[in-house]
């Protein structure tokens, strides 16, 4: 979303991620807001948590473009899924979503979802983890490959988009905020900007 002028509070609102996914949920939101890369380090530290790398992932991104902008309330995310202990990356390619997809057959998988709001102008400091359980059913090797052909997930985590026809692989979803699976929990996110002046809704 391109420059605009600043609310009334003062704040420009800028996200700190190139993400289209977080872009199109900010938007929902309807308040100006620019974007800015990080260009964080995303290599977890040895024996680090799920929970605990997406909030330092988080923390760190918003940090990181803190440093280059003044007058303005920064939001960091960062998001992990896992199936067991194993951390389910982006597949990159076709061939590789539907690998992906069959090994999730009939799995749970874990979303950790992190958002972390500065203010730069004052002392607000704070974060958020959503959890959010994604249960698939039994997927036979067909439909694996007619939905990567239709939906091309190659760069969502999990290999699936959920605000798409993703939502097709699933027996249920478990969450408190729906957005969150997305890459930005809305929810908690909205009375972070309420607490920092942004009117809402």
């Amino acid at each position: 979303m391109s420059p605009a002028a600043a609310p009334s509070n003062g704040l420009r609102l800028v996200l700190a991620s190139t993400s289209t996914y977080r872009r199109q949920l900010l938007e929902r939101l309807g308040i100006p807001f620019t974007v800015a890369a990080s260009n964080v380090d995303e290599d977890p530290l040895p024996g680090e948590s799920a929970v605990d790398l997406v909030q330092r992932l988080a923390r760190a991104k918003a940090e990181a473009v803190a440093r280059r902008h003044t007058n303005s309330l920064i939001i960091g995310s960062d998001q992990l899924a896992l199936c067991g202990r194993d951390i389910l990356g982006k597949p990159g390619s076709g061939e590789r979503a539907i690998a992906q997809l069959k090994s999730l057959s009939s799995q749970r998988v874990v979303f950790h979802t992190a958002v972390h709001v500065i203010n730069t102008n004052g002392p607000s400091n704070e974060g958020h983890v959503d959890l959010t359980t994604v249960h698939f059913r039994q997927l036979n090797e067909d439909e694996i490959k007619r939905y990567v052909m239709r939906d091309k997930p190659y760069d969502c985590a999990g290999g699936f988009k959920v605000e798409s026809l993703g939502v097709a692989l699933f027996n249920r979803i478990e969450s408190q905020d729906p957005t969150a699976l997305i890459g930005l929990p809305l929810i908690w996110l909205a009375g972070a900007l309420r607490r920092n002046g942004f009117d809402l809704p």
